[in-house]
């Protein structure tokens, strides 16, 4: 079974959080921070993956440290459970539109973290939170989750819907390349035949 669970605690935040790859998307997600939960639901019900996250975080500051950690905490779970990554497709992408916009997400599931991020939104506030935080997860969550991860909108006026995108193109992307596939079953794929070094 292709679970895992992962806890941080910090002088800043306290972070909890349940993965199954192998899930339904089912979810419990509660950080505080009404946007960040609306996506990270939209990630566990478009990958799949059944997720529960409880956080606690300064939020009398900022979100900055409750979202960064939840990216953290997220990625180092999928990263546990995903193992030494043999048999899965690796790869995976995905172009999601959203009414005006569309967003294109590729993911190589290789143990080697970067991320680009191609998404200027138009206002720099959605509700309480920073537009520029989104980045922020998306940095915390390839940098521990050992993932490859390009982010791309090609365009969008509707911060709103360009962030949910953003998030769906990551849950479609991670559930294809985090499949199993039978042709290379038991297999690491890569030339290297080994992925978590």
């Amino acid at each position: 079974m292709r679970k895992a669970v992962v806890e941080r605690a910090t002088r800043e935040t306290r972070v909890a959080v349940e993965v199954n790859l192998d899930g339904t998307g089912q979810y419990e997600v509660a950080t505080g921070v009404g946007f960040l939960d609306h996506m990270l639901e939209q990630l566990s019900r478009h990958s799949l993956i059944d997720l529960a996250l409880r956080a606690e975080g300064d939020l009398h500051i900022d979100f900055h440290h409750t979202t960064e950690d939840t990216g953290i905490v997220v990625g180092q779970a999928v990263a546990q459970a995903l193992g030494d990554r043999r048999g899965i497709r690796r790869y995976g992408n995905a172009t999601i539109p959203m009414d005006e916009t569309l967003t294109r997400v590729s993911v190589d599931v290789s143990n080697r973290p970067y991320l680009v991020w191609r998404v200027a939104f138009p206002r720099p506030k959605l509700g309480e939170m920073d537009t520029e935080l989104f980045k922020e997860w998306f940095q915390a969550f390839a940098q521990n989750a050992g993932i490859t991860l390009h982010v791309e909108n090609a365009y969008g006026e509707n911060t709103h819907h360009m962030v949910e995108s953003c998030y769906k193109g990551l849950a479609r992307a991670l559930r294809d390349a985090i499949e199993r596939d039978s042709r290379i079953a038991g297999e690491v794929p890569s030339t290297k035949g080994v992925l978590n070094v």
